[in-house]
């Protein structure tokens, strides 16, 4: 199994996903995990060797320069940046090194950025597994921003990993993807059917419980990566053009926006004397989910599916998201969510909600349910083992 981030502690949403997977295979499988680690996660590593024979990590070191040099590489040989951006000599030689003491039955490729050294352990059964359709994700991110050079840039890596994510698609021996538009996605990207396996993003049930919010919640909350553009933008979006109308009718609301690194404009909106709360990372969102009325996916741009999303079913926090912020996810619209795009119909969503408490109770069961009849890693991921049982040596 390589991995681009450590899956531990399953903190977001490319973590939860992996780390779930690991648990599903190692009751099956022996797993080696080599991955990429930022720091000193020696011990979060150690806590992964509860499910795999042997963890190996690489440091993953990032700056301005080194993402400077990658994208003139990427300029001179006309490979996607984010695919140079992470090619790493020391992992090169870690997979070369393992490959060459055992052999593996599968090559497991946890996202894209991984496929490149999956490639290189020879006489694996190769699987790709896409937590996307990642060319299709950074092509919306492109549809959304205002002309200049960091839209060039991005229009000319999108097309690069269109064609980068279509080869992988077609050469490796199975391909997962997390949705039927995702699986349609890499089939348009490959220019051919491709033998592509639907596994939903999955989580534990056992370890998610409903959360027990306050009886008369008045806040409303967004979690995600504040660094990831989609999420800035789509708190902007809601910021913007969705709160204030919410503020004219229930002007005693709050919004709190929770996650790491956001950037100086969003912090901004701590003075505006408006009711919101940017906090940044924090290690436990229990106490802004107990006083969260509703969970709030205003989504623009992106791909693949929102862990957050299954999160909060599992916990019992009524959603209202936008159509593309749900994609993938089989939730449906007025029984375990609400869904709305635009500013009008997404306040309008959030105020049922806030004010409505049989509403909120309703979606909030139906959303537990769903998220233990489906998505629960013991149910989703069961179609793995097809999968890996025609990588079995005959």
């Amino acid at each position: 199994m390589l991995t681009q981030v450590l899956p531990y502690p399953p903190d977001s949403g490319p973590k939860i996903k992996t780390y779930n997977v690991i648990k599903y295979l190692s009751q099956r499988h022996r797993v080696t995990l080599a991955s990429f680690v930022r720091g000193d996660q020696s011990e979060h590593a150690r806590r992964l060797e509860h499910y795999c024979q042997a963890v190996h990590t690489v440091q993953m070191e990032r700056n301005v320069a080194r993402d400077g040099l990658a994208m003139v590489r990427s300029l001179l040989t006309g490979q996607p940046w984010m695919m140079v951006r992470d090619d790493r000599q020391a992992m090169r030689a870690l997979v070369d090194r393992l490959a060459a003491e055992q052999h593996f039955d599968v090559a497991h490729a946890d996202q894209l950025n991984m496929g490149q050294y999956a490639e290189r352990v020879t006489g694996a059964f190769k699987v790709m597994d896409a937590h996307n359709a990642l060319w299709l994700l950074y092509q919306r991110l492109w549809a959304t921003m205002s002309p200049g050079p960091r839209k060039w840039l991005l229009g000319r890596d999108w097309r690069l990993l269109k064609s980068y994510e279509g080869r992988l698609a077609r050469e490796f021996d199975a391909l997962l993807a997390v949705s039927p538009e995702d699986k349609a996605a890499l089939q348009e990207a490959a220019g051919q059917p491709v033998d592509a396996t639907v596994i939903p993003i999955a989580i534990d049930t056992d370890e998610i419980q409903v959360v027990e919010r306050e009886a008369e919640p008045g806040h409303i909350l967004h979690i995600g990566t504040m660094y990831w553009p989609p999420n800035i933008d789509a708190v902007n979006w809601f910021v913007r053009e969705i709160y204030p109308l919410i503020r004219q009718q229930r002007p005693d609301v709050q919004f709190d926006v929770v996650g790491s690194r956001p950037p100086a404009d969003l912090l901004a909106l701590n003075d505006t004397g408006q009711g919101i709360n940017v906090t940044g990372y924090v290690e436990d969102p229990t106490p802004y989910q107990q006083r969260a009325a509703v969970m709030i996916v205003p989504l623009l741009a992106g791909g693949g599916m929102r862990v957050k999303i299954l999160q909060s079913l599992a916990e019992g926090i009524p959603i209202v998201s936008t159509t593309l912020g749900c994609e993938g996810i089989g939730v449906t619209d007025g029984e375990d969510i609400l869904i709305a795009d635009e500013p009008g119909d997404f306040a309008a969503a959030v105020l049922r909600v806030l004010n409505d408490r049989a509403l909120a109770q309703r979606l909030s069961h139906n959303g537990r349910r769903l998220a233990e009849t489906r998505y629960d890693y013991r149910r989703a991921c069961v179609a793995l083992d097809e999968v890996y049982d025609r990588a079995a040596p005959a």
